[in-house]
């Protein structure tokens, strides 16, 4: 069983940047696919980017390609999100998950964090 708790998150201006963080405990870290999703005010929870157990592969949501970037460090256990040229249309609570292998859907998920971004 993993747990995520997720950090970074907050205020920022439009074309601002924001590193979010997922910190995973439990065992197997990179036996994990990672992937980041986020829930607007009134909206559905959306996929935001999947990245592979090695952290050689990333997909990205055709609304963050080319601003967002992911990465993991499977030795710190951690997958972060790295946010740039922020919208206000990004304002959301964003969730870490991980995919077992094998597994059709994100089976664990962090609490959430607030990231808004201000016009």
């Amino acid at each position: 069983q993993v747990q995520l708790v997720e950090s970074g998150g907050g205020l920022v201006q439009a074309g601002g940047s924001l590193r979010l963080s997922c910190a995973a405990s439990g065992r197997g870290f990179s036996s994990y696919t990672m992937g980041w999703f986020r829930q607007a005010p009134g909206k559905e929870r959306e996929f935001v980017v999947g990245i592979s157990r090695s952290g050689g592969t990333t997909y990205y949501a055709d609304s963050v390609k080319g601003r967002f970037t992911s990465s993991r460090d499977n030795a710190k256990n951690t997958v972060y999100l790295q946010m740039n040229s922020l919208k206000p249309e990004d304002t959301a609570v964003y969730y870490c998950a991980a995919q077992e292998v094998g597994a059709r859907l994100f089976g664990h998920w962090g609490q959430g964090i607030q990231v808004t971004v201000s016009s």
